[in-house]
């Protein structure tokens, strides 16, 4: 073959793999998964805590049976068993509190109601040991409010209620639990009272507490910001709502996703929408396949970057930042539970355990998550 004609013939080779190499797809989107049965819990449980420890366990605490009986009991999962066992029990029997993992590998456990009213009791549990041990007092007591662990090792514990979880019952303070002295201190207020908000941690280490129920349901939305210890206003919810979910996607971004309005039962939402650090303004993105509230507080985050929505629908959803949209996921929780728990386990897996349907009697019943 002619010169000229072998150079035309790699030249058009080489054409041609470059448009091959452009035209590549990108990955596509990872599927939905699906939702299996798992090993009962010890006891059936709504309203409790699971926090994952550094050794990938899951510690459950607290939560109650139906209303006005509480649990002291704590039980530990494991992954590798798929079983529970019973670990030691809380010194106060207790649900709607709040359980962080701190830097140290204990978890802080405070507030919650209890049987007469709401409490201001903080404990530690320590995986070591397998014991609660009594650390003091919060300078308020709160029946659920919202507990992030910040940047520096330090918690921010905001809002709740300080009797009931209607209507004027909630508060405006926040509070930081010091690890340095385990002890709590002040820091500055919310502009708006709060329970059944969330509070996102954002990627500059900054939280955004959103909606939420003072004398009524809101959506208003705040910064904190840890450095200067205050709060400040930013944007507007595009729907008020509270007993919502926020998560915190891979570009910054934090979706917002069901709740309800003040007609609680009557009054469930599918919207969600997202929050803009940058902008410090909501859009709206695409409903939820179905209305649901009482959901945990926070949506996992994937492996895939996918946030997952599960609790208050007998369906979970998955959220795609990519493409905008809900995904159902297969399998399902048999009924739409409520004030369930959603851990991320070590391997990707997600533990959903507990909760309730129509009454309050809660279930033992735990399902899988599988990516």
């Amino acid at each position: 073959m002619p010169r000229p004609r072998i150079l035309l013939v790699l030249l058009l080779a080489a054409f041609g793999l470059a448009i091959v190499g452009f035209n590549t797809p990108s990955p596509s989107p990872a599927g939905p998964g699906s939702i299996v049965g798992g090993a009962e819990m010890l006891e059936p449980r709504s309203g409790h805590t699971a926090t994952l420890l550094p050794d990938g366990r899951v510690l459950i605490t607290g939560g109650m049976r139906r209303n006005q009986d509480f649990y002291r009991s704590a039980e530990l999962f494991n992954p590798a068993t798929g079983k529970f066992s019973a670990t030691g029990g809380m010194q106060v029997a207790r649900v709607g509190h709040v359980a962080v993992l701190l830097r140290s590998g204990k978890v802080l456990v405070a507030g919650g109601w209890i049987g007469h009213g709401v409490t201001d009791d903080a404990e530690l549990y320590d995986p070591a040991t397998g014991k609660f041990t009594v650390i003091g007092h919060m300078l308020t007591k709160r029946g659920r409010p919202e507990a992030t662990l910040l940047r520096d090792g330090n918690v921010l514990i905001t809002g709740g209620g300080d009797n009931t979880d209607g209507p004027g019952s909630s508060i405006t303070s926040a509070e930081i639990f010091d690890v340095a002295t385990s002890k709590f201190r002040a820091t500055g207020s919310m502009h708006y009272a709060r329970i059944a908000h969330t509070a996102t941690l954002l990627a500059d280490g900054r939280v955004l507490v959103a909606g939420g129920r003072g004398s009524e349901v809101n959506g208003s939305a705040e910064i904190y910001d840890p450095k200067a210890g205050t709060f400040r206003e930013t944007g507007h919810l595009i729907v008020a709502r509270y007993k919502h979910t926020a998560g915190l996607l891979p570009d910054g971004r934090v979706l917002i996703a069901g709740g309800s309005d003040e007609r609680d039962w009557h009054g469930t939402l599918s919207s969600a929408e997202l929050y803009d650090p940058q902008r410090g303004t909501f859009t709206s993105t695409s409903s939820l396949h179905d209305a649901r509230f009482k959901l945990p507080d926070a949506a996992v985050q994937l492996r895939s970057g996918q946030l997952l929505i599960a609790g208050g629908n007998r369906q979970a959803e998955l959220y795609d930042e990519r493409t905008g949209k809900f995904t159902v996921v297969g399998g399902d929780t048999e009924d739409s539970r409520h004030y369930m728990s959603e851990t991320l386990l070590s391997d990707g897996r997600v533990l959903l355990a507990g909760g309730y349907a129509y009454s309050p009697e809660a279930t033992a019943q735990t399902w899988i998550y599988r990516p």
